[in-house]
């Protein structure tokens, strides 16, 4: 059996989560699997060494413009070429046109939901990638094989949106996994290092706020100025990748831009980097509006730092009793859990123990194991028809 897999963004320099779950699936297929071969096709980027050649994994480097002209035609005339038995599309989209059976991983339809940036907030590159997927994604439902999902909220969410019967196989959840690279740090140079990398204050707490609406940035502030009103030593705000403009205009519609003083904007963090400044913080904030899944939470718990995240979506059924749930759309929330987490060590502690619990049961390997019994099972089935 031959697997095509896309990685477009793979050799970016600066991955995302969508180009992390692809690039971790490839490498634990490539430990799992010496049985089939593999070509991914990736789009040339200035990070070609983070994945390499095997005997059973050909990396194609193919142009082809911009992202569109590259899916829709480039990707599947290459695959074809190649004599592939099944294409996997690992970021939302597929080519609509292919004489190849197709698997899509699916990570969310929250650009299809009243939440979408493209209605609302989010940047103009966000928007026109919204506008793309909104008109290719419900025929990639329709002509995949399978849609891969991380979650059952997003697979039951999926299904309803497109009216799918809820016991539909179609839409199966393979729970993504944590890098093994993501555990507390105790090497002091290491985390001396990234301290000075980022200018980091001695105590904070983090969060991966941007500019999309679903990552509750603006509640995060507001809970955040309640809090350095109530507290008699309060910690500094570290975020991460996002622009100072953006964080200003957002301070003043909220009446708060004192705060700026006390926000540490990191810019891009690289991905080896995340778990020093994940064990330097004293509290991680994910109180996100939506999430098909949420890694950095499990990131987060791996490296030993108490997680606040929210009641909705996905977030409970990935967090389960090893983070402190909140309401998101109450600030308030956030502020008490905060302030529970700091006065209360031994629900602190409860909350470290637990994570380090729940996030052993997230792995890469047990997703590329699911994922390879999917293309098996779409192979034979082909070959049967």
């Amino acid at each position: 059996m031959k697997i095509g897999i896309e990685g477009q963004r793979l050799f970016r320099t600066k991955k995302h989560g969508m180009d992390m779950v692809a690039l971790e699936l490839i490498k634990n297929l490539q430990e799992i699997d010496h049985e089939n071969e593999y070509v991914i096709f990736i789009k040339p980027g200035d990070d070609s060494s983070c994945l390499k050649n095997t005997k059973k994994f050909k990396i194609i480097e193919l142009k082809g413009g911009s992202y569109p002209v590259w899916e829709q035609w480039a990707l599947p005339k290459a695959a074809k070429q190649e004599g592939c038995d099944l294409l996997h599309c690992t970021s939302n989209t597929a080519p609509i046109f292919s004489d190849i059976p197709i698997i899509t991983t699916l990570h969310d339809i929250i650009y299809l939901e009243s939440i979408s940036i493209f209605k609302k907030g989010g940047s103009w590159y966000q928007k026109i990638g919204n506008m793309y997927r909104r008109f290719i994604v419900p025929t990639v439902v329709k002509k995949s094989k399978k849609i891969i999902t991380v979650s059952e909220f997003e697979s039951n969410r999926i299904k309803k949106f497109f009216k799918l019967p809820l016991e539909n196989n179609k839409v199966v959840a393979v729970y993504n996994g944590v890098s093994t690279h993501f555990k507390t740090i105790t090497d002091q140079n290491i985390l001396d290092t990234v301290k000075q990398t980022y200018h980091l204050p001695d105590h904070f707490f983090f969060f991966l706020g941007n500019t999309d609406p679903k990552k509750n940035t603006k509640g995060v502030l507001q809970a955040y100025s309640e809090y350095r009103k109530k507290s008699d030593n309060p910690y500094d705000l570290v975020m991460l990748d996002y622009d100072k403009k953006d964080l200003n205009d957002l301070l003043s519609q909220i009446g708060a831009k004192n705060l700026i003083k006390h926000i540490y904007l990191t810019g891009y963090v690289k991905n080896t980097d995340l778990p020093a400044i994940y064990t330097l913080c004293d509290i991680f904030l994910y109180p996100s509006l939506r999430e098909s899944f949420g890694i950095p939470m499990l990131e987060a718990m791996a490296c030993g730092t108490p997680v606040i995240t929210s009641n909705t979506s996905s977030m409970p059924e990935i967090s389960g009793d090893a983070a402190k749930i909140i309401d998101p759309y109450k600030p308030e929330q956030i502020t008490d859990a905060i302030f529970e987490i700091l006065n209360n060590k031994q629900f602190a502690d409860s909350l470290i123990e637990k994570g380090y619990k729940r996030a052993a049961d997230f792995t890469w390997n047990a997703m590329a194991k699911n994922v390879l019994k999917l293309y098996k099972e779409i192979v034979e089935n082909n070959k049967l028809v």
